[in-house]
């Protein structure tokens, strides 16, 4: 198998990054260093693909997009967004769906630099940060929707996920709950745990304790999010109102309300995230979180297209900010009687 830079780190116990300086002739790396890694390289016989250098600094006006699972609706339109303004612009796209897999995603990365992408759209990434730093220095251009990392030549796109979260169980207690569960999506999705420092956040404020015990894991599925209510019943839990990390999970906690006979929003208040067009249309209609995921997609396109066509202005921003809004209806608007 050939050996990539990643070997030849791992090799020399430095990161990535050091690796691709010392390929480059970066003065910052120390002379010992530099030895260090040029000795590995020789000895592992490591050869740059300076073909897709050369490939990448003509531009083939592709971008790649790693995303996590492309059957959630919620990334499923991220990528439409993407695919909109890529369209407009003449580029091409490369889907990637890592199935919530690192090591999936690390192959994928490998085949796209290989292609010699001129971007990549990284949506809730699992790389690490010095993965996602060699690829800036390496040349590529990267843009990060769910994931903030901290470096000026990363264009992110984010949403106001924590705050949101906060006001979604701010109604619920408006409502006269105070029992409420929590069902989250994957264990590292950031865009879950935001949310649930924001449904946590929600109830210190009205001084309501946390209680741990009340928050289950659905994977963002609908599957998951019928087993993690179900989980929460047979675990003798009581509580009158479930916010559910997105809507795909509430499509299950309706489908088990309906076997155990629980009426909503009478007997249980449940409130979703992402205002999913089924969500129209369940019976009662699913109060959710409205989040213009296309926008996201198309703003983090733009600012990706414009840097690699040389048109990004030092002074552009770098930081997209799309605001979400809750949309109230009748699973959640039902004043609860105080007993």
């Amino acid at each position: 198998m050939d050996v990539n830079i990643v070997d030849v780190a791992k090799a020399a116990k430095v990161s990535p990054t050091t690796v691709s300086r010392v390929l480059n002739n970066n003065p910052l790396v120390k002379n010992k260093t530099r030895e260090k890694v040029l000795m590995v390289i020789e000895q592992m016989n490591y050869v740059p693909n300076a073909a897709a250098k050369n490939l990448r600094q003509q531009k083939t006006f592709t971008i790649g997009i790693i995303v996590p699972d492309i059957m959630v609706a919620y990334y499923s339109n991220l990528v439409k967004g993407i695919q909109n303004k890529a369209h407009l612009e003449k580029f091409k796209v490369i889907i990637c769906d890592t199935q919530n897999s690192r090591e999936i995603e690390l192959g994928y990365l490998q085949m796209l630099t290989n292609r010699t992408v001129d971007g990549m759209i990284l949506i809730e990434s699992l790389l690490p940060k010095e993965t996602v730093m060699e690829l800036l220095d390496r040349g590529y251009v990267i843009g990060s929707i769910g994931r903030s990392i901290l470096d000026s030549r990363i264009y992110n796109v984010q949403t106001n996920t924590t705050e949101v979260a906060m006001h979604v169980v701010e109604h619920l207690i408006e409502q006269g709950h105070k029992d409420i569960a929590f069902i989250s999506g994957y264990n590292d999705a950031i865009d879950s745990l935001d949310r649930l420092e924001g449904y946590i956040k929600g109830l210190e404020k009205h001084g309501i304790p946390f209680r741990p015990e009340l928050v289950e894991n659905g994977d963002f599925n609908k599957k998951g999010g019928y087993s993690a209510l179900k989980r929460l019943w047979d675990a003798g839990q009581k509580f009158t109102a479930v916010f559910s990390a997105n809507d795909e999970m509430a499509l299950g906690i309706y489908a088990a309300c309906r076997e155990a006979n629980v009426r909503i929003p009478q007997d249980l208040a449940v409130f979703g995230v992402d205002n999913e067009r089924v969500s129209r249309y369940l019976v009662p209609q699913l109060s959710t979180v409205n989040q213009l995921k296309i926008e996201m997609g198309y703003a983090a396109a733009e600012m990706l297209i414009k840097k690699i066509k040389g048109e990004m202005a030092e002074d552009d921003e770098r930081i997209v900010v799309v605001d979400s809004q809750l949309c109230i209806r009748a699973s959640s608007n039902y004043k609860r009687v105080q007993s």
